[in-house]
């Protein structure tokens, strides 16, 4: 491994019309599959909320420690799932909700409108997808925010695969919310400009994992952005995991699942 640190009649039924082909068409891409959940625990809550733009219930999980007291803020994870995966994926990675307990940490695992919608990091079939994708893990984590206390100087975000090209793109269009952030095989659109997303959350530590023997995302793909992190002076942690491929490493792996929240233990909003 690898370890770098460095920063009206006609037109009413013209307008009913209109509004049942345009309501139509902003949920065309929806499946019920979109809204299935895969991980049976206790500990974890499956939700769901009627998301402003369409009247539609979303999905999504959390995690509540049982140590939490509205007295004493929490800190917040917000965790993006790849690509294809259920809203509640994230919520079965080995050791996480164990990790989330002992830190203290409330979860929270939203769908992203539907599972391929890029968090609006990625041009979608439908481009009403990923505006979607993105305003739905926004709204989860306002929800999350009115119904508990939570320290508003430790709330993060971090993502694997897709999640990870969300957790780059959300956090540069909202640098002043997450006070860490974290990639896991990480898998922005190659055309992304590097420097010009990094530039906007350089103020914020990130920790980056890879592996070395990733075939969905290649090794060269995250070393270059973690080299222009050098360049920018960010703070950050790279760990590269020899051998590593681009999901077991993360999922089916405690000790590098750890690694995340050891990470935002000891971050905190600087301002």
């Amino acid at each position: 491994m690898r370890i770098t640190i460095a920063r009206s009649l006609s037109r009413f039924y013209l307008s009913s019309l209109a509004l049942i082909f345009f309501s139509s068409a902003a949920w065309a891409d929806r499946q019920v599959s979109d809204d299935e959940s895969h991980i049976d625990d206790e500990r974890i809550q499956h939700r769901s909320y009627t998301f402003p733009p369409t009247g539609e219930e979303i999905p999504y999980a959390l995690f509540v420690p049982s140590t939490y007291n509205e007295s004493d803020p929490a800190p917040l994870i917000i965790s993006l799932h790849g690509l294809g995966r259920s809203y509640d994926w994230l919520m079965g990675y080995h050791g996480f909700l164990d990790q989330a307990e002992a830190s203290g940490y409330i979860v929270v695992t939203p769908l992203g409108y539907i599972r391929r919608g890029w968090y609006g990091s990625r041009k979608t079939e439908d481009p009403q997808d990923g505006a979607y994708s993105e305003q739905d893990v926004m709204e989860v984590i306002q929800l999350v925010r009115d119904e508990f206390a939570v320290d508003n100087n430790r709330i993060y975000l971090w993502g694997h695969s897709m999640g990870g090209a969300g957790t780059y793109h959300l956090a540069a269009k909202n640098p002043d919310l997450f006070a860490g952030l974290g990639v896991a095989a990480p898998a922005p659109e190659t055309s992304t400009d590097i420097e010009a997303t990094l530039s906007k959350i350089k103020h914020i530590p990130i920790f980056v994992l890879q592996g070395d023997e990733d075939t969905a995302v290649p090794v060269t793909l995250t070393r270059a952005w973690v080299s222009k992190m050098e360049e920018l002076g960010m703070q950050h942690v790279y760990a590269e995991i020899q051998g590593g491929d681009h999901s077991l490493l993360i999922s089916q792996n405690s000790e590098h699942m750890q690694k995340f929240v050891d990470f935002f233990n000891i971050v905190r909003k600087k301002y």
